[in-house]
């Protein structure tokens, strides 16, 4: 049977465009389907973490985010001057306000510069990126790619074989596509009709946050405050209110929340009187935490919240949909395309569950951090002198910017496995700027012929950067994936061994030149 697409993608949101983005770039066909009709502008994810803003880098998006922070930085710090971007060699971490259960103690300016995780381009240092930015951002690149966006119409339901999906859609079409990816949130209606298990803990708290206008905003505290009864949260800009109670979840997730509610809330977590005159925008959350068994039922994958969800604290869910994403597209490429190796779409799933379960164990630790009894203060004061010591501040500033995560690809370089280095090369251009167009990358710094043959026959998945660094480095060679992990590194020059290996298990089989 003929197929209408080669992937349909169920959810127009940032996991969904992205993904679509990065399908497009291989010149896969796809369709968005998204149930809004505009965008959800509600009150939402307010932050991306350093490894989300680093993998939008290398497909060009850094200008734009970088716009995006500094408007949002200059509304609520005033003197707020835009840094100068590509100044250093590797980049700095920000030095915003980072923090674990509401402990402000991870402190970038402590953190050793030699190390490589911490090495992060000026152009990817970009974390205040609300999920409507992004949104509008990836938006806007889906539709400079030809990313077809099918709004105000949802997936009902679907059927597959072993050739294809046949999807329902609410506008009465039928259509049939070679994959169908569910990134339509965490009540994922894709995960459900699939059948796909979703274990996990159950939630605990009941969450607000709001953008509102009060009588007289001086009677909260700035900043995050843990009170007898929960968590209060004032700021960062003057409008924004954040509670966390823990006497169980919402009684209605659904039910609009309403100017009283808030009020409520804003009373009991922060004993006193203030009264609520406006809500601009609001939402409740709360802690559940849970993950899909695995991320591929047959032709059927899942990316985004529709594989994990979990509590809002630390920025976190924004960063793992744009990982989900960077992580699939190529290897869901290769696979319509028909040179993927055995088992390469079966790499999502065994790469990214791992890495979005330590997040779900991080975000209930912050919750657990969080909790008004006399134990959690003795326990937060413990994680407390931890980050106070250089080993603990630089294990949390990993874990909550993502920098330290990484694929077990096997032994060989310390580099392989983890992201790619951004170093500057003699054209003055940097590695992260190579990855605009998907492929991957193998980055022959010593110009040496056994490199460059080694993948021949691999025009279109590879492209080969024949360039040396502008400063003195160890490494000679780095082959680096569509999504910036190290392959295959080297640190002698015209050494190949390895390289082979590790084209085959990523791009395939060469093909042979044409006469």
């Amino acid at each position: 049977m003929d197929k209408d697409y080669e992937v349909i993608v169920s959810g127009g949101g940032p996991t969904g465009l992205m993904l679509a983005c990065e399908l497009v770039l291989w010149d896969v066909s796809v369709l968005v389907v998204e149930r809004l009709a505009e965008p959800d502008l509600t009150i939402k994810a307010g932050a991306i973490t350093l490894h989300a803003s680093e993998a939008l880098y290398r497909r060009g998006y850094g200008d734009q985010l970088a716009e995006v922070q500094y408007k949002a930085l200059a509304r609520f710090m005033p003197g707020f001057k835009a840094p100068v971007r590509r100044e250093n060699a590797g980049g700095t971490l920000p030095k915003l306000p980072t923090h674990f259960g509401g402990l402000f103690k991870i402190d970038a300016t402590r953190l050793d510069g030699d190390d490589e995780q911490f090495q992060v381009h000026a152009d990817a240092v970009t974390s205040v990126v609300s999920q409507q930015e992004l949104e509008r951002v990836l938006g806007e690149g889906a539709a400079k790619l030809g990313v077809e966006v099918l709004r105000a119409v949802e997936l009902t339901g679907f059927t597959q074989d072993d050739d294809g999906v046949s999807v329902r859609l609410s506008d009465g079409r039928s259509l049939r596509a070679a994959f169908l990816a569910g990134c339509d949130g965490g009540r994922s209606t894709v995960r459900k009709l699939a059948g796909f298990g979703f274990p996990g803990t159950e939630p605990t708290i009941t969450g607000h946050q709001a953008m509102v206008e009060l009588d007289d905003p001086g009677k909260l505290p700035r900043g995050w405050n843990r009170t007898d009864v929960g968590m209060l949260v004032a700021g960062p800009s003057p409008e924004r209110v954040l509670t966390v109670e823990f006497d169980g979840p919402p009684a209605d997730r659904d039910a609009p929340v309403t100017a009283e509610e808030i009020q409520a809330s804003l009373r009991h977590v922060s004993g006193t009187d203030v009264t609520v005159l406006k809500v601009r925008t609001a939402t409740r959350f709360t802690d559940n935490a849970r993950q899909a068994s695995t991320y591929r039922q047959g032709r059927v994958l899942l990316a985004g919240d529709a594989a994990h969800v979990h509590s809002p604290f630390g920025g976190q869910g924004l960063t793992l949909g744009i990982g989900d994403a960077v992580n699939l597209g190529w290897k869901l490429a290769a696979t319509l395309r028909g040179w993927a190796p055995d088992g390469l779409l079966d790499t999502y799933t065994r790469e990214r569950h791992p890495i979005a379960a330590k997040v779900l164990e991080a975000t209930r630790a912050q919750v657990a951090l969080m909790r008004p009894d006399p134990m959690t203060s003795a326990l937060r004061d413990v994680v407390s002198d931890l980050m106070d010591t250089e080993e603990g501040n630089a294990y949390f500033a990993k874990l909550m910017s993502g920098l330290g995560q990484r694929y077990d690809l096997g032994d060989g370089d310390p580099l392989v496995g983890g992201r790619t280095p951004d170093i500057e090369l003699a054209d003055g251009s940097w590695i992260g700027d190579h990855f605009a167009d998907g492929q991957a990358v193998l980055f022959d710094f010593a110009g040496s012929p056994e490199v460059a043959a080694a993948v021949s026959g691999h025009a279109g998945r590879i492209t080969l950067l024949s360039l040396p660094p502008k400063q003195n480095r160890d490494i000679t060679a780095l082959l680096v994936r569509p999504d910036g992990y190290v392959a295959w590194a080297s640190r002698t020059s015209g050494a190949v061994d390895g390289l082979a290996e590790a084209i085959g298990t990523w791009f395939g089989k060469a093909v042979a030149a044409a006469r």
